[in-house]
């Protein structure tokens, strides 16, 4: 403090802070040796912090080592006016280097929490985003008490281990997580400094679950193809910042040219894997890994826990909020530790099923749908249960609660198509009665609410369908068109005497023939079923099936109108050509050209309104789900 400092001192206090400031290490040191011996602990006047705490803002490395040798433990210790000690400060801002010559100059400092909010260091580390410095500072060999809770009341006043907790499952630093719970599985149902449990963070982090995770077909199969190692979580202490000694440091020259080589080699080698994504799949299946291990310990946690504990843990929210999400892994893992958790409700009144259903998360259904037999006891009981608005489970059919989910489908007609079989599909396994049962706020059964919260789904997905076949006619009439005209033009002419066709006994004409009676017929059948769509009534149920039952119909036929047409093309080259192929075999590898096209942009289409139409249905009581 500046109390009992004379003028001259605090003058050149003064002047200490300005030669921190501006990294002038020659002037603090005339400027120390001027002052008492422990003048470098003493606080700065008017500034509210030390001069090693003002080293350590502006980033003077130098400076901080030189103050950090000359200071004292007491020194070390003083927090700043903000509360923070000098190695909190270091820690926040990411600097190892400041970090780790203070504690090896008194490793007690990583015990010495911020003085107002009661947080150590490497909880403040870890809330300000600087994740190597947290994992640093929590392998750092010290004991862990200070964050491990050794009884109940440390656990009810100190959140320091719960918020670490939390925080590390947020920032994907799951290592920490995972050894946190190991030495401490009590933390798993402790609230942190935001009332918030490890368990509910598990619940909301959709990146770390697998089913959330979407890969094309080859990174699918190379992340199938992963072995992650299990490594024991002692071995992250490597991850520490090594001292090694200064006569170690040397090396002769022919080492130095083995290691630059060697460096050289290793970041090729990391380049390579970099530029086709094999360590991020590598990274991500390492994630998922860590997170199914750390659901499975709370998983232990919560089988052992009674229901005070399970609310004061915030389990009930958890497990309704992955419901929400859809992480199916985490609902399956609770309810096979706990079956009890299936009579869990949210403040709406709404159960599992019933946010399953409203959010469109099948396999979280299938979940609860496919339990052992002693689920038909609960499904019974559940089917009459209303929510506070007075909705039954096929109001929920009826709503749309998650718009991005039915956004995730492509294309309009297949989202209207989707939420019918939704509707559908609850309506046989709900009691005659729940169909007619009319809710409280707007007074609706199932199906006129489900008929006015898709009106503009409904009119999306005609205005899709029409311009889709009105497309799709146009290249059908066309095919139609030419083909019919083939017909009356033979390739190579006629003979004068007999009128017949002069190749007529050349396999390659009968090709030509065939293909271009089916070409003509196929791209008819498709430009009828075409007019089918652009002239049907447009009811729901036509969504359902008929109408995607027309365009599957309508696109396959025209896919295989292009095809016949090519063959056609190709043969008629053939005759013509005399079926020279040196000539006639490039023309015909660019006649599949268009083929090629036409299935890459409408496969996808076709592909989709097929799995949706004939795949499996929603609820599939017998369907085995992967976890």
């Amino acid at each position: 403090m500046a109390e009992g400092r004379d003028v001259e001192e605090l003058h050149k206090l003064s002047e200490l802070y300005n030669a921190v400031r501006d990294d002038d290490l020659n002037k603090m040191g005339e400027i120390l040796r001027s002052l008492p011996d422990d003048a470098v602990n003493w606080e700065i006047p008017d500034k509210g912090k030390t001069a090693l705490h003002t080293a350590v803002t502006y980033g003077h490395k130098d400076i901080v080592k030189e103050l950090v040798v000359q200071m004292s433990n007491e020194g070390l210790r003083m927090p700043d006016s903000d509360g923070y000690t000098a190695l909190s400060k270091a820690a926040v801002l990411g600097n190892w280097q400041m970090v780790d010559c203070m504690l090896e100059k008194y490793s007690g400092l990583i015990s010495i929490k911020h003085s107002t909010g009661n947080h150590l260091p490497v909880v403040m580390a870890i809330d300000f985003g600087q994740i190597e410095m947290a994992r640093r500072l929590y392998y750092w060999p010290t004991p862990k008490e200070d964050l491990i809770p050794q009884n109940n009341d440390q656990e009810i006043r100190d959140h320091n281990g719960a918020t670490l907790f939390t925080r590390a499952i947020y920032t994907g630093t799951l290592d920490i997580a995972l050894d946190l719970i190991q030495h401490c599985p009590r933390l798993a149902l402790a609230l942190d400094k935001d009332d918030e449990s490890p368990i509910l963070a598990l619940a909301s982090m959709l990146h770390s679950v697998p089913s959330k995770t979407q890969l094309g077909f080859w990174k699918q199969c190379i992340y199938s193809c992963m072995r992650i190692p299990s490594v024991p979580l002692a071995s992250n202490t490597d991850q520490t910042c090594l001292n090694i000694p200064n006569g170690e440091q040397h090396q002769n020259n022919q080492e130095n040219h083995q290691n630059i080589i060697s460096a050289r080699s290793r970041s090729c080698a990391v380049g390579v894997l970099n530029f086709f994504g094999i360590t991020q799949l590598y990274e991500m299946k390492k994630i998922h890994n860590q997170y199914n291990e750390l659901l499975s310990h709370m998983c232990e946690v919560i089988s052992k826990s009674n229901p005070q504990q399970h609310k004061d843990g915030l389990v009930y929210s958890a497990i309704l909020q992955a419901t929400k999400y859809g992480m199916f892994e985490f609902v399956s893992k609770m309810l096979e530790k706990n079956l009890e958790l299936i009579w869990v409700r949210d403040g709406d009144e709404r159960n599992l099923f019933m946010l399953a259903v409203l959010h469109r998360h099948e396999k979280i259904f299938n979940i609860l749908y496919s339990q052992d037999m002693m689920m038909d006891n609960y499904l019974v009981m559940f089917k009459g249960i209303l929510d506070v608005g007075g909705n039954n489970i096929l109001h929920m059919a009826g709503m749309i609660e998650h718009p991005t989910r039915v956004n995730q489908i492509p294309g309009a007609a297949l989202q209207m198509q989707r939420e019918l079989q939704w509707f559908k599909a609850v309506e046989k396994i709900v009691d005659p009665k729940d169909k007619e049962k009319r809710n409280i706020n707007e007074h609706f059964t199932p199906q006129e609410l489900f008929t006015k919260n898709h009106e503009n789904m409904m009119k999306e997905g005609e205005k899709w369908m029409k311009n889709t076949a009105r497309s799709c006619t146009v290249v059908g009439a066309l095919i139609v068109t030419i083909m019919f005209a083939v017909t009356f033009t033979i390739p190579g002419g006629n003979e004068q005497d007999t009128g017949l066709p002069i190749f007529l006994k050349k396999n390659s004409f009968r090709v030509f023939m065939i293909s271009d009676a089916l070409s003509f017929f196929l791209s008819s059948t498709s430009v009828l079923m075409f007019l089918g769509i652009l002239t049907s009534r447009y009811t729901e149920d036509d969504f359902l099936e008929y109408l995607p039952r027309q365009m599957i119909i309508g696109l396959f036929t025209l896919f295989c109108s292009i095809a016949t047409m090519m063959i056609t093309f190709a043969s008629a080259l053939l005759i013509i050509l005399h079926e020279q192929l040196r000539i006639s075999i490039p023309l015909i590898c660019l006649g599949g050209v268009p083929v090629i096209l036409f299935l890459w942009i409408q496969f996808p289409i076709l592909k989709d309104m097929i799995i949706s139409t004939y795949g499996p249905s929603i609820f599939d009581r017998k369907r085995k789900l992967k976890l």
